[in-house]
């Protein structure tokens, strides 16, 4: 039983992406042991007729894994670069991205069949989802550089495009229903981090939902929702973090433009406190 507390409370502790890794690696265990049972059950199918009495799927896919290095690639990249994507996106973003990029990977995957009327193996893995959170962080600062071993500096989006293009290479497949998956991520990423940066939140619409699913949990346990009330504190306290994220966005143009080592230390111990909050 202490085992099962200690992983309850790693948990907890866990943040937003932790808390999705260790999810994948619960179904992946779960996948391991049974096999027939995730796959048929919780993979995307190709055919839409079977995939209307199984609509779950649609997001289960991005969840389990057939193959170890399967998962360790995808789960790689999601801890360094989803951690990295909370550093400039808050955690509900990050859910947003990861979630809106399994369903439009799904999406498309559903329609590349049924255009296609091809037969194919059911999607599943979270490479959709990893990709979208890749291609959104790339988008919003290209020319942060990451210290890689053995190899040295390497700019955001020269990983990213790496990692786009081996899923580009897997076109050639006659079943590529995966690296269509992908690369509708990509795309997604990619226009949502535009969107943002335009100050429009186009996964504005997902957030309510589930803020709406919550808020019903909540009522239904019997806890009553908070009450704001809105104070010439909370106003300054406002105005303060505006300030905050106007310098943030200034820091993170210089970094798009000139690159993270144009930064001042200043600049640099700023931003990197910013991460930490």
């Amino acid at each position: 039983m202490t085992f099962i507390n200690d992983i309850k409370q790693a948990y907890q502790k866990a943040n937003v992406v932790e808390k999705i890794i260790y999810i994948n690696i619960a179904l992946f265990l779960i996948t391991v042991l049974f096999t027939k049972f995730s796959i048929e059950w919780l993979a995307l199918p190709t055919q839409l007729s079977e995939f209307f009495y199984k609509p779950w799927t649609i997001v289960s896919y991005a969840f389990i894994h057939q193959r170890f290095i399967h998962i360790l690639s995808n789960l790689l990249v999601l801890y360094y670069i989803g951690n990295l994507f909370l550093d400039f996106y808050t955690k509900k973003q990050f859910l947003n991205f990861y979630f809106l990029g399994a369903l439009f990977g799904g999406s498309i995957f559903l329609l590349n069949y049924y255009l296609t009327n091809k037969m194919g193996a059911p999607l599943a893995g979270a490479s959709a989802a990893v990709t979208t959170i890749f291609v959104a962080i790339a988008t919003k600062i290209p020319r942060y550089a990451l210290q890689l071993r053995f190899i040295g500096s390497v700019e955001l989006w020269v990983l990213a495009a790496i990692w786009v293009g081996l899923s580009i290479l897997q076109l050639a497949n006659f079943d590529n229903g995966g690296a269509i998956a992908h690369l509708s991520g990509a795309v997604l990423g990619f226009m949502y981090a535009k969107q943002l940066e335009k100050g429009n939140d186009i996964g504005k619409w997902f957030e309510t939902i589930v803020n709406y699913f919550t808020n019903l949990t909540t009522i239904k346990k019997g806890k009553p929702l908070k009450t704001v009330y809105k104070s010439k504190k909370r106003t300054s306290t406002q105005e303060v973090s505006k300030t905050k994220q106007r310098k943030i966005d200034d820091i993170l143009d210089k970094i798009s433009k000139s690159g993270y080592e144009s930064l001042t230390q200043e600049e640099k111990d700023f931003l990197f406190r910013a991460g930490k909050k």
